[in-house]
């Protein structure tokens, strides 16, 4: 069994796996760069040691630094939660080497998924559809060639890729040779490994993950999916579950896929299959991520299952604690990512200390925060600062309660992204369910929202919602007069001391 666990990362996640482990009665380990010194995970773990300075290089990616002070603390295991050194094989190797459980699946298995191309082979052996595309490296020349035989448009993508870098969209055959060579120079500067590989471009596809667990003692299971197809430059900002395009038959069958493909690569611990969907319905693996998901609260909140307790409890060597034929979806569950960035300005990072803070509370909200009021937010990190999160039982009401809890967001001395979010879930197409991952690209905007040809649609969502909305109102009648009577008797009773 487990007792102590440090947790190698920053930020809400952090925050999110310290609170999973207090309520399992675990004590808790941080570490800090020198920024980050009165970050909120720091306050919150019992205890918490220095690391290095701000660049990441020099803090939380450096392995040593961190197994030494797992070492020092006595740790039992150490979570890499997102980022960082997540899927990091050399650290879930060194993690072995020093006799400390990573908490995630084995080196192996890291190294076998974490590249595309391997990955892309392993699970199309298990009957697995895949998107069309190369199977191996390639020299550019045959890169080429093979590109005729795959069709245009098609995207170049880096082997160790990941978060939307070494990657290249290609619309003719001579823009190849140039998009290879930048992809390949962003892929060796981003992930030491220049190697890509050529896949089709499914057009105006949705971007649908399944969540998957599987234990020590050969258990596997799929916890449903998630709809993932809201992004900015292949970067998600919206995610809800289940999928609005998904019925239970593509549910079963995906997720029948899913779990193929996580037994095919050996899979322990927590995972996520990604799919691309296209117009007729047809699924492909597009990748597998070897580590718990920025996303993961939608899953949780739909199906009841504590994702992270469940990584902890796989780590520990114990069963998982829910079967396949337990897992029931209910409801249904939206997330927005909340960043430090300007939405009215290319989504350019923002700085600065936050002054003022509310957070919105009341039925269905979750809130996955890594900041407080007094922090300050830097340019070291990802942008990403806190996590929006709603339930209700069905998506209408899901999406009314996001609107509601967007309202009551409110972070002063930072620009952020809640302006988006409040202007999507005023799209027409997004409630109706219409987009796709090029949706935000290609016929979304800040001024317009993209959604001049869904007026039909717009009026009847909002007959629908008034209707809704005064179905559930609660009338207050004006005072009567004997009520006010009522009051002035009390008053006057009060002023005698009675």
């Amino acid at each position: 069994m487990l007792k102590k666990v440090l947790v190698a990362n920053r930020g809400e996640i952090a925050v999110r796996i310290l609170r999973a482990c207090r309520e399992l009665g675990l004590e808790t380990v941080a570490v800090y760069s020198d920024v980050d010194r009165n970050a909120l995970h720091v306050r919150y773990a019992n205890e918490a040691f220095n690391i290095g300075p701000a660049p990441a290089r020099e803090s939380y990616l450096r392995v040593d630094r961190i197994i030494d002070v797992a070492l020092r603390a006595k740790a039992d295991a150490i979570h890499p939660g997102y980022g960082f050194l997540a899927e990091n094989e050399r650290f879930a190797k060194a993690c072995a080497e020093a006799g400390i459980v990573f908490v995630g699946p084995p080196a192996s298995v890291i190294e076998a998924m974490g590249n595309k191309i391997q990955a892309r082979l392993t699970v199309s052996k298990q009957g697995v559809p895949v998107v069309p595309g190369t199977y191996e490296p390639l020299r550019d020349d045959d890169m080429i060639a093979q590109a005729e035989k795959i069709g245009f448009p098609l995207m170049v993508k880096a082997a160790a890729g990941g978060g939307g870098k070494g990657m290249r969209r290609v619309e003719r055959a001579e823009e190849l040779s140039p998009a290879i060579t930048r992809a390949r120079s962003e892929a060796a500067s981003a992930f030491g490994d220049d190697s890509v590989y050529l896949e089709k471009i499914i057009e105006h596809a949705r971007h649908i993950e399944i969540q998957i667990l599987a234990d020590s003692k050969g258990n596997v299971i799929h916890l449903g999916e998630r709809e993932c197809s809201i992004q900015r430059r292949h970067q998600k900002l919206v995610e809800e579950s289940p999928s609005p395009i998904v019925d239970k038959e593509m549910r079963e069958k995906m997720g029948k896929a899913a779990v193929r493909a996580a037994e095919a690569a050996q899979y322990v611990n927590a995972g996520t299959i990604e799919f691309l969907v296209d117009n007729e319905r047809n699924f492909y693996f597009l990748e597998m991520n070897t580590r718990l998901q920025v996303e993961h609260p939608v899953t949780e909140l739909v199906t009841g299952v504590d994702i992270a307790k469940e990584m902890l409890r796989v780590a520990s060597g114990r069963p998982l604690s829910v079967k396949q034929k337990d897992v029931r979806l209910n409801g249904w569950a939206m997330e927005c990512r909340i960043t430090a960035e300007d939405p009215f300005n290319g989504f350019l990072p923002s700085t600065g200390k936050i002054i003022s803070l509310f957070e919105p509370t009341g039925p269905g909200v979750r809130v996955e925060n890594g900041v407080y009021e007094g922090f300050e937010v830097s340019l070291y990190y990802d942008p990403l600062i806190a996590k929006l999160c709603v339930w209700g039982p069905d998506r209408p009401t899901a999406i009314m309660r996001m609107k509601r809890a967007l309202s009551e967001y409110k972070i002063l001395g930072i620009q952020t992204s809640i302006p988006f979010h409040q202007k999507l879930f005023e799209s027409t197409a997004f409630i109706a369910g219409h987009f796709d991952t090029a949706f935000l690209d290609e016929r979304f905007t800040m001024e317009q929202g993209g959604d001049e040809e869904h007026e039909k649609v717009a009026a009847i969502v909002a007959a629908l919602l008034t209707h809704d909305r005064r179905q559930h109102a609660i009338a207050i009648p004006p005072a009567s007069s004997s009520a006010r009577a009522g009051w002035k008797k009390f008053r006057s009773w009060e002023s005698m001391g009675r």
